[in-house]
């Protein structure tokens, strides 16, 4: 599934049916992401991305209820 899906159409390398779009895992990730890097003077990224997508898989496990 995508977040910014765009309308399928004829890609000159990807041929038809290419659709453009962020993951919406992926998106859920960035915004969580936001959240938790707020404020943290030495943050430590790749703790952080993991919780992120921690995060995300959370939310993609709720949209399924």
């Amino acid at each position: 599934m995508k977040a910014f899906p765009s309308p399928i159409y004829e890609h000159p390398k990807a041929g038809t049916g290419f659709n453009v779009g962020m993951d919406l895992r992926d998106y859920f990730a960035a915004k969580a992401m936001e959240g938790l890097i707020v404020g943290i003077n030495e943050p430590r990224f790749y703790t952080i991305a993991a919780m992120a997508y921690e995060a995300a898989d959370a939310m993609m496990e709720a949209r399924k209820k």
